[in-house]
């Protein structure tokens, strides 16, 4: 079992949440489309190659993003990861593959 956490956009909260239960992300148990959310804020300068879906190269920006974790069974990780990058906006969404132990 894995925990995959993202940030993204509210503007694409709810879409890119989706996709991720679409390719089997949030499923525990008897439950499906399982996560936990939190509005936060984001940081970062786009570098002079950068094509931003926010903000300009060169510039640092700041915006309001929701950080969503979720549980991912280990044979859906990949999928779910991919599911995630093409729902995504950003060039280079930020996110953490976590292994979980069992106990």
């Amino acid at each position: 079992m894995y925990k995959l956490c993202f940030f993204v956009p509210e503007s694409h909260l709810e879409p890119v949440k989706q996709a991720v239960f679409a390719a089997g992300g949030g499923r525990i148990g008897d439950y499906e489309h399982c996560c936990w959310q939190v509005l936060g804020q984001g940081q970062f300068r786009p570098g002079p190659g950068a094509d931003p879906f926010i903000g300009k190269a060169g510039e640092l920006e700041t915006v309001a993003e929701y950080r969503v974790e979720l549980v991912c069974e280990d044979e859906l990780i990949a999928d779910v990861v991919a599911a995630l990058k093409a729902a995504h906006p950003y060039e280079e969404p930020a996110y953490d593959v976590l292994r979980l132990a069992e106990f």
